[in-house]
């Protein structure tokens, strides 16, 4: 596991904070607030997360990613780039997320956290699929492997039974929240599916189930049924694949080096 340093922690916590608030911000935003009426906030949190993302890439890398890790974290962003047009999303069938989540596992939450983002970020490159809501599945994502890099230990059976669960979870909460960076501009009209600015945030979370369970339920529980499926079949292989590669990098090793030759 490549350890965080204090300073790279409260980088990705400041950050995390940040993205929160451009996820959720529908529900804090008064009534005569600009952010409402012209529909500026995913073009502004759009140019801020990229910003703050790179701050905590920048603090990650100078305090646990040497070669060794920018090296495994470049394949398993390759991989995940490859792997992620397989689905497409399609009835969310999303191929990509089991592994961040096994990634995550394995390295860290920290190296969970850059996987996430790069993979999003390369994939849309492959794709694309570059666009105001990329920042916004970047940040979904570093949060996916983030998560799995915090769960509790276990091993054997039960391993996989936990991250099974979390992959299915995580897929969940990441349609959910990609639903709320466009809901407030989605929806036009008093209806009951509608974002009310400065209604009530009691009133506004209901019509925002009701959008999520009317409109994209059905391809967030392909997604989380895709990341169960696939961890169950994958992770015993890859999760000792990618332990055996840790093992031998030896991330938590000292570099030395050797004094030159008199």
């Amino acid at each position: 596991m490549i350890r965080l340093r204090p300073r790279s922690s409260l980088a990705i916590v400041l950050v995390s904070v940040a993205g929160l608030l451009a996820f959720l911000w529908p529900l804090f935003a008064g009534a005569g607030s600009s952010i409402t009426q012209n529909g500026e906030a995913p073009l502004v949190f759009a140019f801020m997360l990229p910003l703050l993302l790179a701050v905590v890439l920048a603090e990650i890398a100078e305090g646990g990613l040497d070669v060794k890790a920018v090296a495994m974290l470049g394949v398993l962003s390759a991989v995940g780039s490859a792997l992620r047009p397989l689905g497409a999303g399609t009835a969310g069938l999303e191929t990509v997320f089991f592994l961040l989540v096994l990634g995550g596992r394995v390295f860290g939450p920290g190296f969970g956290f850059v996987l996430g983002a790069t993979t999003l970020f390369g994939s849309a490159l492959i794709t694309g699929g570059v666009g105001p809501w990329l920042p916004f599945q970047m940040i979904g994502a570093a949060w996916v492997g983030l998560g799995a890099g915090l769960l509790p230990p276990a091993k054997g059976r039960c391993e996989i039974a936990l991250l099974a669960a979390y992959g299915a979870l995580a897929g969940l909460l990441y349609g959910a929240l990609l639903n709320f960076s466009f809901w407030p501009f989605a929806v036009g009209g008093a209806t009951g599916l509608s974002f009310v600015a400065g209604g009530p945030m009691l009133d506004n979370l209901h019509r925002f189930a009701v959008f999520t369970l009317t409109t994209s339920l059905g391809w967030d529980l392909g997604r989380a049924l895709t990341n169960a499926v696939l961890v169950v079949l994958t992770g015993r292989a890859v999760l000792g694949a990618l332990r055996r590669a840790a093992r031998k990098a030896a991330f938590d090793a000292p570099v030395v080096f050797a004094e030159p030759r008199a």
